[in-house]
């Protein structure tokens, strides 16, 4: 077997269905001005309501550099709101807005129309994502 074959690379199928289902949200989020990566970072806001950006960057697997000027758009755009701890000011606390929250009914029909495009039966998506889940936690809990 050829190493530098593209074909027996794992992270190239990876990376290439990765790339195409963040295209695919594309026409089902901008409308909304949402960003892919804003929809989840506000998938996680529905979720707990206030969180760390710390926490957040657990979650998402994105650094504070991504987080920063993703959330201060987001900020802006009035769906959330940001503000340092009281407790340590390195902390920065982030809450989900009355316009957020008003945001997740816009995106309610989002997931049922991704998994429409992806043609998989639903017993083999939920095995892609065990398999996605274990990997990504061999990445991160070394």
């Amino acid at each position: 077997m050829d190493s530098l074959k593209l074909e027996n690379q794992l992270c190239f199928p990876l990376y290439a269905c990765a790339k195409e289902v963040v295209r695919r949200y594309r026409p089902l989020l901008e409308p909304l001005g949402l960003t892919y990566t804003q929809y989840i970072a506000m998938m996680v806001m529905w979720e707990h309501r206030t969180i760390t950006m710390s926490q957040m960057g657990q979650l998402l697997y994105l650094d504070s550099g991504t987080l920063t000027p993703m959330l201060k758009k987001m900020e802006q755009q009035g769906w959330i709101r940001r503000e340092r701890s009281c407790e340590d000011e390195r902390n920065i606390i982030i809450h989900l807005t009355s316009e957020g929250e008003r945001l997740r009914s816009m995106v309610s029909d989002v997931p049922k129309q991704m998994s429409e495009c992806v043609e998989l039966e639903i017993e083999q998506m939920q095995e892609l994502y065990r398999l996605l889940q274990e990997l990504l936690q061999r990445f991160y809990n070394k």
